[in-house]
This record gives C-alpha cells, sequence and structure tokens, in this order.
C-alpha cells in the first residue's frame, strides 16, 4: 500500500516497538496499567510515520537524485496530498499521547517530538551537526516516550537506553550524510561531510559507533538487565564494528545498512534483556 511505504511503516514498528520497550522496563520499577504499552505503540507509530511523510515532502528535490524511486519523485502521489497525510497522523498521535500515563509528559513529548519533526524536515537537516542531533535525539527519545508512561520515575530508569540509542543513530546519520553527499550538495545543504569533508565525518561516525559499542554494557551494570543481555548485545556490537569498518574503508552505503541491522540487533536484545530479567 503507497502509504505504508510513504510512512516507513517498518521503521514505523521499529519505534514504536523500542518505546514499549522502555515502557515495560519502566512498569517493573513503577507498575501502572500495561494498556498505556499500546497506545505508546500507536502513537510513535503516526508522529514517526507522520515525520517520514513531511520529510518527503520537502526532500522531494534531493529525493530526484538520491532516492528517485520514493513515491514522490516516481509521480505516485502529489506532494499536497503527502503533506496533509502528515498532518492527520501527527494529530493522531498527539492525541491519543494525551490519554497515556497520570502526568502530561507523554503528551508533552509527543508534541514536542512532531514540532522537532517537521523543522528538521523544514529546516534543520541542513544545518551541520544539528539536524543529525535532531535525528539522533528523536530515535532515543522513543525510549523515553515509553518509560515517561509511569511517570518521571520511568523516565529515568530508561535514560541509559535513551543514550546509547542516541550514539548509535549519530553514528548513522553521519553515515547516511555521507552517502547523500552528491543530493545535498546540489540542494545547497550544508551537512558535516560538505562542511569538513568525507573523510573526516567517516572518523567522527565511527567514533560515535564505538563509544556507543563501549557503553553497551552499562544497561548490565546498572541492572537494568541480566547476563543475557550481555550475550545478545555481543552479537549487535560485533555488527556495529562491521558498519565502523566499512565507513573507514570509504563504504558509506554499506556501512549505513549494517548500522541499520545493528541497530534493529541491539533493539531485540533490550527486548531479550527486558523479557528474560522478568522471567528469570
Amino acid at each position: 500500500m503507497l502509504i505504508l511505504e510513504l510512512i516507513r511503516y517498518k521503521n514505523c514498528a521499529m519505534a514504536g516497538l523500542a518505546a514499549v520497550i522502555g515502557s515495560a522496563i519502566a512498569y517493573s520499577i513503577a507498575p501502572g496499567q500495561i494498556i498505556w504499552m499500546l497506545l505508546v505503540f500507536l502513537t510513535v507509530f503516526l508522529v514517526t510515520g507522520a515525520g517520514n511523510a513531511v520529510n518527503d515532502y520537502f526532500d522531494a528535490a534531493i529525493d530526484a537524485v538520491n532516492r528517485p524511486g520514493r513515491p514522490i519523485p516516481s509521480g505516485r502521489i502529489r506532494k499536497e496530498s503527502v503533506l496533509r497525510v502528515s498532518i492527520v497522523l501527527f494529530a493522531s498521535g498527539i492525541m491519543i499521547a494525551y490519554f497515556i500515563g497520570q502526568s502530561l509528559i507523554p503528551f508533552s513529548i509527543a508534541v514536542f517530538n512532531s514540532f522537532l519533526l517537521f523543522f528538521y524536515a523544514y529546516s534543520l537537516k541542513k544545518k551541520v551537526f544539528v539536524g543529525n542531533l535532531s535525528v539522533a535525539y528523536l530515535t532515543g527519545s522513543t525510549f523515553l516516550f515509553g518509560g515517561s508512561a509511569y511517570g518521571l520515575t520511568g523516565v529515568q530508569v530508561i535514560f541509559v537506553l535513551f543514550f546509547l540509542s542516541m550514539l548509535a543513530t549519530l553514528a548513522r546519520e553521519i553515515v547516511k550524510a555521507i552517502e547523500d553527499i552528491e543530493g545535498d550538495r546540489k540542494d545547497g545543504a550544508l551537512t558535516l561531510p560538505i562542511l569538513a569533508g568525507e573523510r573526516r565525518s567517516a572518523y567522527i561516525a565511527s567514533a560515535f559507533g564505538l563509544i556507543g559499542v563501549a557503553l553497551s554494557p552499562l544497561p548490565y551494570l546498572m541492572r537494568l538487565f541480566n547476563e543475557y543481555y550481555l550475550f545478545a548485545v555481543l552479537i549487535a556490537d560485533i555488527v556495529f564494528l562491521y558498519a565502523v569498518a566499512l565507513i573507514l574503508r570509504r563504504r558509506p552505503s554499506g556501512s549505513s545498512k549494517y548500522f541499520k541491522v545493528a541497530m534493529f540487533l541491539a533493539l531485540l536484545a533490550f527486548v531479550a534483556g527486558s523479557i528474560l530479567n522478568k522471567i528469570l
């Protein structure tokens, strides 16, 4: 279905799952209504989808060079229709967030993230490093949003997952900017690779990736997860290291792909750590 392709539903589902993991971990610390987890997933799915759609709206010219097969540059959907879809999805996600938890923290995060997603697509992505940081925060904030269903205590518990996710995403975003350097130049964007060069940007991306790998045992050391998490996250760390090796060899396309795979494996490690921590 075209709308599902437009919002990149797999990414939306992955973000929603991350939020549910954050919610599940916080639930064990600050018990509440488990039904909130479904609302958490729906909110994140919809807001993420809206952000992807509005990003395609503003990126139509860039995508015509870098990703001509996407819905707008391929002519399968009009730009105006994409904007309307994104507005509906943003509004739906924010409304659902209002009914999550016993405080306005989830609602506030949903509103802030929605505005940030819009302004990221409109202009922030063209700012040196600001765009990369914005995406890194937005990705990591899915865990914070899930934890926020159980108040401030839940947010504090989940903060380490938020931080690790930010590091991994920041590395991948820089790699993606290297991959998209041709289209970004034509659009007048001032990204890190354009300003600092591809080689330096590759080193910076690698540094963030390696820091993330080095800090990956933190959830175990903080007793959020037990030793089963360590076995699962080790696999993700190996893939992260391979992605770092690829970008150092000036292969941004392959590196971006494996960073994404590694992030998914890390998410599975969080799932395994969360579930097994409750069973064992």
